[in-house]
């Protein structure tokens, strides 16, 4: 029998003279997603997209990829059969008989969007039952807590049968390119992943900037954010990774600072740089993994200090989350694994012992007045190297 994919979206439907452009851009993500493992042919009709995989044995694969795009709520393989009722009954019997065994508690649920098609949604589904009912040994009819539901959908051009139970989840949101571009501070650590991904689900393209301080962070903690950066493009279709050189930075802090307020002036230095590269490639808004309190830089005060150094906006999804959610999101996501690898990043490089928690913006401010901040800042820049990553 031939299959067919049926992906359902949510907030999408709610996009009034927008949807179609909303569509649009989803249905293009879904080809982006693919192209590279299965021809398909994709189009959608009264808020559902059908996906035709024209190589039967990349079915699972592009499942998988279907599972991780943003805007999709549900995926569902299906059987396609002829706009017959005996066809139909055929047809869910062949196609669901796996879930039907003995003792099993079923129903059918029917769906009549071809109006022309001569019977009800309620006789499809009464037919069908009834079908299945006598060709499967000690199968019970419970329409109200069934085990297995057979689903028929008859549509204009033909019929498709699935069981519900088989219908994976959807990431959910929206699609990516439908919320402009964000820049993300992507450490080497758990928390600015799960930052990203939920930003990206409101479907916000992302760029990604790494600090990286040879030669006391390694090779390895370069790669282990690449790495990371990948995982997060299985949900994005790509990132541009730019890593900053920040070893000068540090030093210049670590030799003329005081010692406790060494961590929030490199986070200035970082947001400022952030900054610069994400307004040179048209990102509207900066992304940080930061919860209150967590750690010494951020506390509501220290939060207010970082922010002062930039006049696009933060966005902080994590901001009201405890570690333990952060580490079940990331876990979900896939980045958990590779987040916790040994290999340091440079927000661990020379940490004060007693980091100020209510720190002055006019007191910080006058400490890092003695660097070279123009010049510092500039100088990294023009050593940014630049990756673009793919889904890993």
């Amino acid at each position: 029998m031939k299959e067919i994919i049926l992906v359902k979206y949510g907030e999408i439907i709610l996009k009034g003279g927008n949807r179609a452009k909303f569509e649009q851009i989803l249905m293009r993500n879904i080809r982006n997603a693919v192209k590279n493992i299965a021809e398909v042919s994709v189009q959608t009709v009264q808020a559902t997209i059908y996906i035709e995989v024209k190589q039967e044995e990349k079915m699972d694969l592009v499942v998988e990829r279907l599972e991780k795009i943003f805007g999709i709520v549900s995926i569902t393989r299906a059987g396609v059969v002829e706009k017959d009722i005996e066809a139909i009954k055929a047809g869910a019997y062949e196609y669901c008989k796996d879930m039907l065994l003995p003792g099993k508690k079923f129903k059918v649920e029917a769906k009549r969007a071809d109006k022309r098609f001569p019977k009800t949604s309620v006789e499809i589904a009464i037919e069908v039952g009834g079908h299945l009912h006598e060709t499967c040994d000690g199968l019970v009819v419970d329409v109200h807590e069934p085990e297995v539901t057979v689903k028929v959908e008859v549509r204009d051009f033909a019929a498709y049968v699935y069981c519900e139970q088989k219908k994976k989840k959807g990431q959910g949101g929206m699609p990516i390119g439908t919320g402009s571009k964000a820049t993300l501070l992507l450490s080497g650590g758990i928390d600015s992943p799960v930052a990203g991904h939920m930003i990206a689900k409101r479907g916000v393209e992302i760029d990604a900037v790494n600090f990286f301080s040879f030669p006391y962070t390694s090779d390895r903690a370069k790669e282990k954010v690449i790495e990371l950066a990948g995982i997060l493009a299985q949900y994005t279709s790509v990132i541009r990774l730019h890593i900053v050189p920040f070893t000068e930075i540090q030093l210049a802090i670590r030799d003329n600072c005081p010692e406790e307020h060494m961590t929030l002036i490199m986070r200035r230095f970082m947001m400022k740089i952030a900054e610069r590269i994400a307004q040179k490639n048209r990102s509207m808004a900066l992304i940080t993994g930061e919860s209150v309190g967590q750690v010494a830089s951020q506390t509501i005060a220290a939060l207010n200090v970082t922010n002062s150094v930039v006049e696009m906006p933060v966005l902080r999804p994590l901001i009201g989350m405890d570690k333990d959610e952060i580490v079940i999101r990331s876990r979900e996501i896939g980045t958990f694994e590779t987040s916790i690898l040994p290999y340091e990043d440079c927000c661990t490089v020379f940490t004060p012992k007693h980091p100020t928690t209510q720190p002055k913006l006019a007191t910080i401010m006058k400490t890092e007045s003695v660097l070279p901040i123009e010049e510092l800042i500039e100088k990294a820049l023009e050593g940014v190297e630049t990756v673009t990553v793919y889904p890993s």
